[in-house]
């Protein structure tokens, strides 16, 4: 079984779940995940981990994202993005590019950002997405979120192309659409491309046709990522095999932490347990058996 992370460029027309269904067909891997959530518009940097490694997901989906976005103005669909239904047409050619560009400071910072009625957010343990599909009303409540960079790109209204770097959990598209309505005129995005999650980028990204050539070749493993690369930044500390197999236990690694949390890795440079600090020691929250080590 394979174990480790993918780093693929996501078409456009799919959703992230058929790029996870395409995957464990052409590994033979039942236990594959994807961190952060692609619409099928959008393309770019998915992350996927596979096997033991798909215990590491959380940690990757609250890494930053950075995107680049082409917004037109003077247009509003129901789901903040060319896929959706029109409700709105307004001249937007008028707006000025300095007009655009004192809007967008707007956005960056810690925000209050309503996610889209057509997300992934649950309402009631029920996705958006089904609800307002089935025609239902869906009021998602603000949530602060952090955009930490809008760059502009070329503001040519009614389109404007950006690159943002944000943290997780902000939606490009309510970014379109608060743009739109600060502006006057509403608006949506035409296109999405996302560049980079936390340390993995497009450098690394293979497309799905790569990937399947790679399976016919037999060289698909070559491509995978060992696990502790979701990990990227993380104080690493090396343990004995004594100490790996207490930590396996559940047993405390004593210590003085100085960190809140840190990845335990054995004498070969495989993931042991994750640990947490916990009254001077370091308490084992996640462990590996050695039996699923890379």
């Amino acid at each position: 079984m394979m174990n480790g992370l993918l780093v693929v460029d996501k078409p456009a027309g799919l959703t992230s779940f058929d790029v996870v269904a395409r995957l464990r067909r052409l590994t033979k891997t039942r236990r594959v995940g994807h961190a952060g959530t692609l619409d099928p518009l959008a393309t770019g940097v998915l992350v996927v981990a596979l096997g033991p490694a798909t215990r590491l997901l959380e940690y990757l989906s609250g890494a930053d994202k950075q995107y680049e976005t082409t917004i037109l103005l003077g247009v509003t669909t129901d789901t903040a993005d060319a896929a959706g239904r029109v409700l709105r047409r307004v001249d937007a050619s008028q707006l000025s590019p300095e007009e655009i560009r004192r809007a967008l400071e707007q956005f960056v910072g810690e925000i209050r950002q309503v996610p889209p009625a057509v997300s992934a957010v649950k309402v009631g343990g029920e996705r958006a997405y089904r609800l307002a599909r089935a025609g239902r009303d869906v009021a998602l409540p603000p949530r602060w979120v952090v955009v930490f960079a809008i760059t502009p790109l070329a503001i040519t209204p009614p389109t404007v192309r950006l690159r943002v770097h944000c943290g997780s959990g902000v939606y490009i598209r309510s970014i379109a659409r608060d743009l739109g309505e600060r502006l006057g005129v509403g608006g949506h995005v035409l296109e999405l491309r996302r560049l980079a999650v936390g340390e993995f980028s497009l450098a690394q990204a293979h497309s799905l046709d790569e990937l399947e050539e790679a399976t016919r070749r037999g060289t698909l493993s070559q491509l995978v990522l060992p696990p502790e690369r979701a990990l990227a930044g993380w104080l690493l500390i090396p343990v004995t095999a004594r100490e790996a197999a207490c930590l396996r236990q559940g047993k405390p690694l004593a210590a003085e932490p100085t960190q809140p949390r840190a990845a335990a890795i054995d004498e070969r440079g495989r993931l042991v347990a994750i640990l947490e600090a916990a009254n001077g020691y370091w308490q084992p929250t996640k462990v590996w058996p050695q039996e699923e080590g890379p």
